[in-house]
């Protein structure tokens, strides 16, 4: 059968004990469809004194036709023989170079020779099927079948028979059947841990809780097997279950044969698992032990940040981190949360200018993302600039899909920058606008909340002609925005507003001698601020 290329699932692993390296761990890695750990594990362990060089030289060879170096193939095939002329597979090695040159002849030759060291091994005679199967599934359909055949005739409950059979019924998509057959090895032998993880690679992405059932099956019959550790990981991530992915993958970076690159990993599912102290520890402990670990340090500030106790030491971790990117932006890169982070300490240190280049910098990586431009949005308000305010929070509501607050805050934000333009009558109608067509939209989504008609009064007053005209403009849109707001279930949250509101009508109607008015507007003020006692100084002595 054809790889279609290296499984890549983003925590997938391989099988390993507790005790010290040998080939077997290559070896899993290997028939789990892992080829780079495999290769990793193989060459790692080539030289401790448990490693079967002749082994690992197949398993290599067979990792370097995949990567489409033949010639190191054959060596590594012909280094297998040479260090022990009796196992077989490597005899299939070289068959399988030959038959790969268009060499049938030659090739069956050494399946034969290989066939005579076996002693009825039906691995070997998969071995064989699977060398027929990379060239021309279709045209070695007979020579497959026969070796299976043969394999099924020594030993039919091999577990090698079943596997193949599945990756077979996977190459043609047919899940189902696939996952039949891997159920199979694994109940024919429950140390098959490649039959386990095939099974649970089907179904990780589409119903984690089969590849958890099957994964805690294998775990159960091999505790230390690092690569049911971490594919367990995988599979609870995959089904967002952070913190069980977390302990998962601890006990994994336990193992003595996890990869050192995994341990990057860990750190990130503390995170995501929302075991923050955790996680900045155990990135810290890495970063000591590698100061350039970009990666860790990244993981360090992210945890940090959500620590209460760290607030103090922020800063200088953010600082330390972005100056880190800017080294080499194109190695050491950051995803959003990075960018959102450090702008955030930025801003809460009053470095708005420092705080709006990160944001800047993160539009320009990651344009899509809308959260930047709302965020930097507020760092131009920290800065008192509305205009840039107003127009940057406009192209924040063109990337998503706008609900009632985001068109209040829009119209908000186009109200202020109509104010500050006041100079500029052409710049100030074209805020003034805008604020308006905002909350005409924010009306249509909820047209009984007060806050839409509340800003066409405050747009009346801003555009009135003149400061007499002003002080009566905005009384029809206040009086209507007071009545929806007095018919809302909890008015306290608007305070502000309304105090605002009931304080320019007071004033308007006393204004027009109308005490009695005026009064009934200010006496509701109380409600919001029962303890003014200047005001209620002043509202008592109207007469």
């Amino acid at each position: 059968m054809k790889f279609k290329g290296i499984l890549t699932l983003c925590l997938a692993g391989a099988s390993i004990g507790a005790f010290a390296q040998s080939h077997v761990e290559g070896e899993e890695y290997y028939k789990a469809d892992q080829l780079d750990n495999a290769k990793d594990l193989l060459l790692r362990s080539l030289n401790n004194p448990q490693t079967d060089k002749a082994v690992s030289d197949y398993y290599l060879g067979l990792i370097a036709i995949e990567e489409g170096k033949n010639s190191d193939a054959a060596n590594y095939f012909s280094q297998g023989v040479a260090a022990n002329a009796e196992y077989p597979y490597n005899y299939v090695g070289q068959g399988l170079i030959k038959l790969m040159a268009g060499d049938q002849k030659g090739a069956e030759e050494l399946f034969k020779q290989a066939d005579k060291l076996s002693k009825k091994d039906a691995s070997l005679q998969i071995a064989i099927a699977r060398a027929y199967d990379r060239v021309d599934p279709v045209r070695y359909e007979k020579q497959i079948a026969k070796q299976v055949e043969k394999a099924r005739k020594f030993n039919m409950q091999n577990p090698d028979i079943y596997i193949f059979e599945g990756d077979q019924a996977r190459e043609q998509k047919d899940w189902g059947k696939a996952a039949g057959m891997y159920e199979m090895a694994s109940g024919y032998d429950n140390n098959a841990t490649a039959a386990y993880v095939k099974y649970a690679n089907l179904y990780t992405m589409v119903n984690p809780d089969y590849a958890i059932k099957m994964l805690n099956n294998l775990l159960s019959v091999n505790p230390n097997s690092a690569l049911g550790q971490r594919e367990l990981a995988n599979a609870y991530y995959n089904k967002k279950d952070y913190a069980n992915a977390a302990a998962q993958y601890g006990k994994y970076v336990q193992n003595p044969s996890h990869f050192k690159s995994d341990e990057n990993r860990y750190a990130f599912l503390l995170f995501y698992g929302q075991d923050y102290q955790k996680g900045y520890d155990y990135a810290s402990k890495l970063l000591a032990e590698d100061p350039n670990n970009f990666t860790a340090q990244r993981y360090q500030f992210m945890n940090a940040a959500q620590i209460p106790a760290m607030k103090e030491k922020l800063l200088p971790l953010a600082e330390a981190l972005y100056a880190k990117h800017k080294e080499n932006p194109s190695v050491n890169k950051f995803a959003t949360i990075d960018f959102t982070l450090i702008a955030n300490e930025l801003l809460s240190a009053k470095r708005s200018d420092e705080a709006i280049a990160v944001l800047q910098e993160g539009i320009k990586e990651m344009p899509e993302f809308a959260d930047f431009n709302k965020s930097l949005a507020f760092a131009y308000l920290d800065q008192n600039n509305l205009s840039k305010t107003a127009d940057e929070y406009e192209v924040y509501l063109s990337k998503i899909e706008p609900g009632y607050n985001d068109f209040i805050q829009q119209a908000t934000f186009d109200f202020y920058a109509g104010v500050e333009n006041k100079a500029d009558a052409a710049k100030a109608a074209k805020y003034f606008d805008a604020a308006k067509a905002n909350a005409d939209k924010a009306k249509a989504i909820l047209p009984d909340n007060y806050k839409p008609v509340k800003i066409y009064g405050d747009i009346a007053k801003q555009t009135a002609p003149s400061e007499a005209a002003a002080e009566k403009a905005a009384v029809p849109d206040y009086e209507a925005a007071v009545t929806l707001l007095e018919g809302a279930s909890d008015t306290s949250r608007y305070a502000r507003d309304a105090k605002e509101m009931y304080m320019y009508l007071g004033n308007y109607y006393l204004n027009q001698n109308n005490v009695a008015k005026a009064k009934e507007n200010y006496e509701k003020i109380f409600q919001y601020d029962p303890d003014n006692a200047e005001l209620r100084k002043f509202v008592d002595g109207l007469k």
